[in-house]
């Protein structure tokens, strides 16, 4: 007996195609998308953007923007792309910052004057020693600490004969001094040193100092230039994320009412009166939009009350990413039942789509942790552009104004799901 049920279960779980595909696709699909992320391989592993200003252009600065350059974790930017094939100037402090502002990269580094008359310095501060700026995006968390890691790797390999004299000067200065015989030779080790570091530099190459333990040597001082007055700014995108998606559910549940009346033979009955099929799908839309806007008002609402968001100066550009974003969502309901044959077929299939829509859009994880290609796949999908619209708005305080790709990819990819949609909904014209 225990065998016939097993062997009738498996033979209704073939019957339906959707609940076998959410089964045995949904955990396969999911897997292969978190062992990219996570997987930590080096070619999966994402680049951290940085924006690099040099205002010494000394010696030692040129080599430090060298080493950072040829750091493979780095995507290092001395200047803008360039615009309509014409070259961009080099960053500024005052561009780098602008452009970290605007979202170009999360960190920027600032080498100041004066740097390369006493780069590095060991023990106590060194009140002459000149200061990097670290101009930072406090949304990327991981970013900062990145960059500051390999600035004092970078400056050990890049200046290995600069980190040598400045620990004999302090030897000599706080150890009783040096005989001539010891200087002798520690100016004769400071110029092999020298040779080999340019036979390093002419060949690709870095040396690595004998002690790689030295502590910090360079001066680093951080500075957040975005959400640094803000009020727990992060539940905006937490809001944000977590609303589209289910946002994404609730407008195929919405739009499955058109496969209810066509099961239950309702459709023929409202299609056989003077209303059209485009008419009564452009009104099952106009309802999933309104539905789907009133979810994001509460929300944000509630983070507004409960988690203190700063919701009232940024209305305008909330309602302006609301309406575009639930007008995506609601049309692409729409596409999903039109697709289906049966509620049945619905709900695997919207699970599918939506979750792994999800995953790779930024919902369920930052997208600039994830590596480049998964970034660029996530601009595939309604979350991403919806998630980067409000970052603009609560994060970045930018215009409406500038919100102006994001709500046209919105809606244009809500007027070409409902044309699909629309399209397909034909066959119960002619049924």
């Amino acid at each position: 007996m225990i065998r016939a049920i097993v062997r009738t279960a498996f033979i209704g779980l073939r019957r339906d195609r959707g609940a076998l595909a959410l089964s045995f696709i949904l955990p396969i699909a999911f897997f292969t998308i978190f062992a990219v992320i996570f997987g930590g391989r080096r070619d999966t592993t994402p680049k951290v953007s940085l924006l690099l200003v040099d205002e010494d252009h000394s010696t030692a600065s040129q080599r430090l923007v060298r080493g950072l350059e040829h750091e493979g974790s780095l995507k290092v930017k001395t200047k803008p792309a360039p615009k309509q094939g014409v070259e961009q100037a080099d960053y500024t402090a005052a561009t780098a910052e602008a452009a970290v502002k605007a979202g170009d990269a999360p960190v920027a580094l600032i080498i100041p004057h004066g740097f390369g008359e006493n780069p590095i310095s060991f023990g106590a501060p060194d009140r002459q020693r000149a200061t990097i700026q670290l101009l930072k995006d406090s949304s990327d968390m991981v970013a900062p600490q990145v960059i500051t890691g390999l600035l004092q790797k970078v400056a050990m390999t890049a200046m290995p004969d600069i980190m040598a004299q400045q620990g004999s000067k302090y030897m000599d200065e706080y150890a009783g001094g040096f005989t001539p015989e010891q200087r002798q030779r520690i100016e004769a080790g400071l110029a092999q040193l020298r040779e080999r570091e340019s036979t390093a530099n002419a060949s690709g190459e870095s040396v690595a100092p004998a002690d790689s333990n030295a502590g910090m040597p360079i001066a680093v001082s951080a500075r957040d230039v975005v959400g640094e007055n803000k009020n727990n700014p992060m539940v905006s995108f937490y809001a944000a994320a977590i609303g589209v998606m289910f946002l994404l559910f609730t407008s195929s549940g919405a739009a499955g009412s058109l496969l209810d009346e066509a099961e239950s033979g309702t459709l023929d009955r409202v299609l056989s009166s003077r209303v059209t099929m485009g008419t009564l799908l452009a009104g099952k839309l106009c309802y999933s939009w309104l539905l789907a806007f009133s979810q994001l008002v509460l929300m944000f609402l509630w983070a507004w009350l409960v988690f203190k968001l700063d919701f009232i100066p940024h209305i305008p550009g909330f309602v302006v990413m609301g309406l575009s974003t639930a007008f995506a969502v609601g049309a692409f309901g729409m596409l999903l039942a039109s697709i289906c044959r049966t509620r049945g077929q619905l709900g695997p299939l919207s699970t599918l789509v939506i979750l792994i829509m999800s995953s790779i859009g930024g919902s369920m994880f930052p997208r600039f942790l994830m590596p480049e290609a998964m970034q660029k796949a996530g601009l595939l999908t309604i979350n991403a552009w919806a998630i980067d619209g409000f970052t603009k708005v609560f994060w970045r305080d930018e215009p409406i104004s500038h919100l102006w790709p994001q709500v046209l990819v919105l809606l244009g990819a809500g007027v070409v799901f409902f044309a699909i949609a629309r399209r397909l909904a034909r066959r119960w014209e002619y049924s």
